[in-house]
């Protein structure tokens, strides 16, 4: 049976990832590291993990004319995700990333064509669902949010204004600026899982199953496109919750960003 249309309107990125021993403190430089490139961006790690996930899915993004936008796009095309992406003037966006010995990273991004993302450049297809995040312009996030026929908000990185949705995903400090809403909004909680609140009231809560972390870089994008997929399957809030704790803890135990991204198989042999 063919899974849910989700279309996904978000960053695409090449990652250039560092990882080391552990993280620098301000003007210090720690050294023995090691160096790698990885496609990345919110938008693209969650399109990716939709698609693993089950769903057939169009990716709506921008990349520039240059070196870098192929291998930006390399983890899109072999994820089979439907093109939907712009090339733009401008540089394809890249995140430098460096990773400690227990998993934690630091991030800067630089949103390059990212940034170019117009809403006219909005072509959403026949999807079921539109799932978008904020590493693009917020005209555009709101745009996306009303000619969806369903909306998902990733409210990532934190910023105000942002557009209501049938589901927010947020972490604690994203919490903040997001501001009192009405409708189901889920807050992840780190090594202690994620709740769902409805109206402010809490209706579900999970842990993550127990694994050793190696690289949180896209544990959240994981997290965020499992539990989407989860709930256009029909799946009850408690088990779309389960399944997106188990599919976060997953990706932490590997190195690099769409490359940690777990399949629908892979989910269900951890729970």
């Amino acid at each position: 049976m063919a899974g849910p249309r989700l279309t996904v309107v978000g960053s695409i990125n090449l990652d250039l990832v560092v990882r080391a021993e552990r993280l620098p403190r301000a003007g210090e430089t720690v050294g023995g590291a090691r160096f790698s490139r990885v496609p990345g961006g919110k938008g693209a790690n969650q399109a990716v993990a939709a698609g693993r996930l089950g769903a057939e899915v169009r990716m709506v993004g921008a990349v520039g004319r240059d070196e870098l936008a192929d291998e930006a796009l390399a983890g899109l095309r072999e994820a089979e995700v439907e093109e939907g992406w712009l090339v733009k003037e401008a540089p394809t966006g890249v995140a430098l990333i460096t990773v400690d010995s227990a998993g934690e990273t630091t991030i800067v991004v630089a949103p390059g064509a990212n940034g170019e993302l117009a809403p006219g450049d909005l072509a959403l297809g026949d999807a079921d669902a539109v799932l978008c995040q904020q590493e693009i312009p917020p005209e555009t996030v709101a745009c996306a949010a009303g000619l969806a026929p369903r909306f998902f908000l990733n409210a990532a990185p934190a910023r105000d204004g942002a557009p209501e949705a049938e589901l927010t995903i947020v972490n604690r400090l994203e919490l903040e600026a997001l501001g009192a809403r009405q409708g189901l909004v889920c807050v992840t909680l780190g090594a202690e899982g994620a709740v769902l609140l409805e109206n402010g009231e809490e209706v579900a809560r999970a842990e993550p199953p127990a694994v050793e972390a190696v690289d949180g870089t896209a544990a959240g994008d994981a997290f965020t496109a499992c539990l989407v997929v989860s709930l256009l399957e029909l799946r009850s809030r408690d088990e779309a919750l389960r399944r997106a704790c188990a599919a976060g803890a997953l990706a932490a135990t590997r190195f690099g960003a769409q490359t940690s991204l777990p399949t629908a198989e892979e989910v269900d042999a951890l729970l």
